[in-house]
């Protein structure tokens, strides 16, 4: 996770990220910067609280990142067996970013991670030279252990570039166009997906054709996954963005804002907290401005 600084609106992203809201009654950049602060560290707090193994990486004023709060874009990691063996090989992906001045976050990011060790590197960031993006866990929904990927297209996810990453990977992917009840196309995946060992919550509705709808109900089905489907208002409220971890115990966390708990119904909370517990810190500064949620503020480290 990284501590932002300088944390803002970004004109750039905002284009096509409609979750976004440029608010001018919340007491201007400094405010907002300091409340994203609170938020972020009462966050970090919350994880490490119940025994979450959170590693902070401070960002920096310049170069200027003020969606560095989102790591998961950037990169991800992976550890998987090589075919026929019983060699564990760890992968790390670097992502074409949409927006200049998000391509900065990777800098900051791989001086970090280069300090360790990673036996195969992909780096997709190529792709942004012909236009072709495809922004890490924000675009990719991963089910690890059948090796799938739930991804909607959108400007920000290419089906170019996700066939270039599934071919690297080892993975199929089940490609789909996800609106928004404007219908416009939904900017990542992760705000009407989630999928975990247990259960998917999707905002079926959101996928309008029906042949690609009931292809991502047949593969989360046959992989053993429950579909908790939420709707239109409740994506809106970040119930999409989700993300399992496990602490140090092996304890199932579930993770969402408090904004996307509260738009839950009691059904739904229940049958989601009979898998997990449910961590929900209130980011509403940090959902506001940034557009993204409790999901896109981890970078899983395997």
């Amino acid at each position: 996770m990284v501590r932002p600084v300088r944390f803002a609106y970004n004109e750039e992203t905002a284009s096509n990220n409609a979750f976004q809201k440029k608010d001018d009654t919340q007491g201007g950049a400094q405010t907002i910067e300091q409340q994203a602060v609170r938020e972020f560290d009462a966050y970090v707090a919350m994880l490490r609280d119940q025994g979450v193994e959170v590693q902070v990486l401070q960002d920096t004023e310049e170069p200027f990142t003020p969606d560095s709060i989102f790591p998961n874009n950037c990169f991800s990691t992976h550890i998987d067996v090589l075919p026929g063996t019983s060699v564990k090989q760890r992968t790390l992906v670097i992502y074409p970013m949409y927006a200049h001045n998000r391509r900065d976050e990777r800098g900051k990011l791989l001086k970090a991670l280069m300090k360790e060790k990673f036996d195969k590197i992909v780096d997709l960031s190529i792709l942004e030279q012909e236009g072709k993006f495809l922004e890490g866990t924000g675009s990719l929904i991963l089910d690890r252990e059948h090796h799938i990927a739930y991804a909607c297209v959108s400007p920000r996810t290419n089906p170019v570039a996700l066939k270039i990453w599934a071919d690297e990977m080892n993975y199929r992917y089940v490609l789909f166009d996800g609106t928004d009840d404007n219908r416009q196309p939904i900017y990542h995946t992760n705000v009407m997906m989630h999928v975990g060992s247990r259960y998917a919550i999707v905002c079926l509705e959101a996928i309008a054709d029906q042949s690609q709808r009931q292809t991502v109900i047949d593969s989360l089905h046959a992989t053993g996954k429950e579909i908790v489907n939420i709707s239109f208002d409740q994506m809106r409220q970040f119930a999409g963005n989700m993300l399992e971890l496990r602490n140090s115990e092996g304890k199932k966390i579930l993770v969402m804002s408090a904004t996307a708990k509260h738009s839950l119904t009691s059904e739904q909370l229940s049958i989601l907290e009979q898998d997990a517990l449910i961590v929900a810190p209130d980011i509403h500064t940090i959902e506001t401005a940034g557009g993204g949620s409790a999901r896109c503020m981890i970078a899983e480290k395997y």
